[in-house]
């Protein structure tokens, strides 16, 4: 930001007319966000001087540029996962520099698989806010542990047998729990006498 010294001059005067005014400082930069003491000089037609100082107020009202990019994440063995709000941020800028970035939610589990909305905020280094809201995309690739058990079955007077799938289930697990069990086969007959 730049001020010209005209922007300071309150309304100096001269009994013979002033010939210029200066300002000691007219350009301002982020680094003097608040209050600047500027000090204004002026100078009349035979060279005589006079100074005044007055209070030059340098305001950031420029909200950060909040960019959001979507990601996907993968629910490991325990069916958690977690992000932090870097993983979101797609190139977020600020004219001043930002001091933070979050994220309204980091942490996720079974329950959040498939589009869930996160926002981001950024706040710049003078508390202006902006925000943004992207896809995270929780996964479950992790495939069930199937545990068997072996089952003996007899067949019954018409040389028949039947078989479930819970029968042969031996505490198969899954970090997301397990919709359904099967099996590939149910009905036995005489000629699956012995292992199958």
């Amino acid at each position: 930001a730049s001020i010209v010294a005209a922007d300071i001059d309150g309304g100096s005067t001269d009994n013979c007319g002033i010939a210029s005014i200066t300002a000691s400082q007219t350009s301002f930069d982020c680094s003097n966000v608040g209050a600047n003491t500027v000090t204004l000089t002026v100078t009349d037609n035979n060279g005589n001087v006079s100074t005044c100082s007055t209070t030059v107020t340098v305001a950031d009202t420029i909200a950060p540029m909040a960019v959001c990019q979507p990601v996907t994440i993968q629910l490991d063995a325990s069916g958690n996962a977690s992000i932090v709000a870097a993983d979101i941020d797609g190139g977020s800028t600020d004219n001043c520099g930002i001091a933070s970035i979050t994220a309204s939610q980091t942490s996720f589990d079974c329950s959040n698989v498939g589009a869930n909305t996160v926002t981001l905020t950024v706040t710049d280094n003078n508390g202006n806010v902006s925000t943004c809201s992207t896809t995270v995309t929780v996964a479950d690739t992790i495939v069930p542990m199937a545990v068997c058990q072996p089952v003996t079955i007899q067949l019954d007077a018409s040389g028949n047998a039947s078989l479930t799938a819970a029968q042969v289930e031996g505490a198969s697990n899954d970090n997301c729990g397990i919709a359904s069990i099967a099996i590939n086969t149910t009905s036995f007959d005489c000629s699956n006498v012995g292992a199958n």
